[in-house]
């Protein structure tokens, strides 16, 4: 492959000039950067390249937020559960928190701002039957009813930054000092915020790419009391409370916000909840404040003549980049990390399709650490597999740079890892070439349908960023197939349903997640209006692909509220004695002609059963249905119980979308059997790309644009272009 330059940022340290020159040359790079705990030297800042800074708004500046303490910032917390005994209840509501990062306020009237409450019954204790001690941080309640539980909604100051205090005790740095987070709502700290980085864009003349880290509101992370993650809500809003938030709150929506709206029965309204209404307006209200915020930063950044990126993590809650207010902050990039156990593809589809920016740029794992880098570890190995499965997704919407984050001194040790990500950027430089803007066929257009929507694209069943966790790999491994598919994701609410024109947009509705979740939709499943708009869609012709508990809601003698859309249902014990005779699997069925193993439901879901003869059992085993199909009207549902991401199982959904749309006869359009290779088609171009997704040598039989097909053999990851 030809040797290439540009579109790649490399991170760099101090006293390491020559070598990073090397890099620089190696790589094609063209951007240099700082990382966690190195800075650029003046030298190296010389170099010829593009010089990324990291900026930190509402921490790093301790001289500043101590002086201003009574200006932290703030979150809400829930004691444990307490019982009481007795007619008196004495709550330790600092149990289990940390107390160097989180502290009481007591500056702010107690009893008009915490709330205790019995969980027995949910009633709000009166103030006047509980008394704080502050000396010993004891809430004792005067009048408790034995043997009911009470918790403590208190306010705290946040005063160690949750990002800095995890690399601090992390990596041991001992006497470094606690960076002190402040709020930029408050009077002196929004003062501040803006004269200091007039300063800044003066004291640093040769940056050119100003990298908030990002604005103002750390993502919910609480620690325990020893110092290990307790919560962690990737989309939590729960360091952007303040008294003064609340105040401006009740101001504008002429209602007032309940600690209980904000800690949420000790659930803090994480993601996988379905959101009340006023949980969304204080959303509205917090995003809306932050772009106004962050827009006249990003202003001062671009009078000085630089650009303004925003590193997509750590403070970033209130610029989600698919909310209605991103595009005023006038940003020039936005730059996240892509990779890890959860979904290469999904994490770089979500930074790659983010609008209103001129550029965007997705930092690749392994980050050069020593987690990765130390003796008999093969970095590259890691690095491979990333790549291949993000590249998939670049198939469909390229990113715009790539990059790397860490120490460069590590990586400068590992030869065969730096020759891997040469290589790695010669080809992402190639891709970009040939379809950088341009739009790539789609098959089909699919609707993910959540309630959370556009606002949490390529985001649903994120806990913390590239995180596995048991509870939802089973459906994540949906938004990965989809990464990469040759099909148009739209991410669609409940409220979008009832708009004129979404359902007619579709070819397919996804449905994915577990019973009384966002994602699943809860009770929301409860209303008529919805309920028989998509019913009525699909029986006019429209496909529903339901996985997991799909459109469940106990109601009417049914669990999934589109079960006769599916052919199945879920047993809860009510109809057992309701005899169930249906269990024959239909045989070389279309949707499996794919799977060469033993299929991957991951946790699976137990107890689904056919309705009835017309329903096509195409997987059944353990007495139950796993995957299945039914007629409905002009249209058809598909059931899958669960779909981690694998080869087998991009296939499998793939084929449940035509299945579903109806579109089984258009199967070998653009298409390669071989399971391990994908067919990417760009009419703008005139150009189509046959991918081997494996480091094997595979051969498959490939489809064109009329159906007719060829034996093609493709090389270990290798990418086949052709002209049309």
């Amino acid at each position: 492959m030809a040797k290439t330059k540009g579109r790649v940022t490399l991170p760099s340290e101090s006293n390491f000039l020559k070598e990073t020159q090397e890099m620089l040359d190696k790589l094609g790079a063209d951007a240099l950067r700082d990382s966690d705990g190195t800075k650029l030297d003046r030298q190296t800042k010389a170099l010829p390249a593009k010089i990324y800074e990291t900026y930190f708004v509402s921490r790093g500046h301790n001289e500043f937020a101590k002086q201003h303490m009574e200006e932290c910032q703030q979150l809400y917390l829930m004691s444990k559960h307490h019982l009481a005994t007795g007619e008196t209840l004495t709550i330790d509501f600092m149990d289990g928190y940390y107390a160097e990062q989180v502290t009481p306020d007591y500056v702010h009237d107690v009893k008009k701002w915490w709330e205790v409450i019995d969980r027995t019954t949910e009633a709000v204790v009166p103030v006047d039957e509980w008394e704080i001690d502050e000396n010993c941080n004891t809430l004792v309640v005067k009048s408790a009813e034995p043997f009911h539980e009470y918790t403590v909604s208190f306010l705290v100051f946040a005063i160690w930054d949750p990002t800095q205090m995890y690399n601090h005790i992390t990596n041991d740095w001992g006497d470094v000092p606690h960076d002190i987070p402040f709020d930029v709502r408050q009077d002196a700290s929004a003062l501040f915020s803006e004269e200091y980085l007039k300063k800044w864009l003066i004291d640093n003349p040769e940056v050119d790419v100003v990298r908030f880290t990002t604005f103002f509101y750390h993502f919910t992370l609480v620690f325990d009391q020893d110092a290990k993650e307790k919560f962690v809500d990737w989309f939590g809003y729960g360091a952007t409370v303040s008294v003064k938030a609340l105040e401006e709150f009740e101001a504008e929506y002429k209602y007032a916000l309940r600690p209980e709206d904000i800690v949420d029965h000790g659930y803090y309204n994480s993601t996988f909840r379905v959101p009340t209404r006023q949980y969304l307006d204080y959303i509205d209200f917090i995003q809306r404040f932050v772009a106004k915020k962050a827009a006249a930063l990003v202003k001062l950044v671009h009078e000085a003549g630089k650009e303004a990126m925003m590193f997509l993590g750590d403070n970033w809650i209130g610029t989600e980049p698919y909310g209605k207010y991103f595009e005023q902050i006038g940003l020039d990039a936005v730059v996240g990390s892509v990779g890890g156990s959860v979904g290469c593809g999904m994490t770089l589809r979500l930074i790659a399709d983010i609008p209103h920016v001129k550029y965007t740029e997705a930092r690749f794992l392994p980050y050069f650490f020593p987690t990765a880098f130390y003796e008999g570890n093969d970095p590259s190995v890691e690095a491979r597999a990333n790549w291949l499965r993000s590249r998939r997704a670049i198939m469909r919407k390229p990113i715009d740079r790539i990059g790397y984050g860490g120490y460069l001194s590590l990586a400068y040790q590992f030869p065969k890892f730096t020759d891997y990500i040469a290589d790695m950027a010669d080809e992402f430089r190639e891709l970009y070439d040939y379809i950088g803007g341009t739009k790539p066929y789609c098959s089909l257009k699919v609707g993910v349908l959540n309630c959370w929507g556009k606002l949490r694209s390529w985001q649903t069943f994120m806990v913390a960023h590239a995180l596995w966790y048991k509870q939802m790999y089973s459906y994540l491994g949906v938004m990965e197939c989809l990464s990469g598919a040759p099909v148009d994701v739209s991410f669609i609410n409940f409220e979008d349903i009832m708009e004129p024109g979404t359902l007619e947009n579709l070819d397919v509705i996804i449905n994915v997640g577990d019973a009384g979740t966002a994602f699943s939709g809860g009770a929301r499943w409860g209303e008529e209006a919805i309920v028989s708009k998509i019913r009525k869609w699909i029986y006019n012709g429209g496909g529903f692909v339901g996985i997991g508990e799909p459109s469940a809601y106990e109601k009417g003698g049914r669990f999934f509220q589109l079960a006769e859309v599916m052919g199945v249902d879920k047993e809860l014990g009510f109809t057992l004695s309701t005899d169930k005779y249906f269990h024959t699997e239909c045989r070389n069925h279309f949707l499996m002609e794919d799977q060469s193993r033993e299929m991957d439901f991951g946790e699976s879901m137990k107890n689904v059963y056919a309705l009835d003869a017309d329903t096509e059992i195409i997987e059944y085993s353990n007495n139950e249905v796993h995957i299945a199909s039914h007629k409905y009207g002009q249209g058809r549902g598909v059931y899958i119980a669960g779909m981690p991401y694998s080869f087998e199982n991009t296939r499998l959904l793939m084929r449940s979308l035509y299945y579903a749309a109806g579109k089984k006869e258009q199967w070998n359009v653009w298409q390669a059997d071989n399971l391990y290779c994908e067919v990417n088609v760009y009419p703008e171009q005139k150009r189509y790309a046959i991918l081997n997704n494996s480091d094997q040598e595979q051969t498959t039989r490939f489809y064109d644009g009329n159906g007719a097909e060829e034996q093609i053999v493709l090389k270990p990851c290798e990418i086949l272009w052709r002209n049309m």
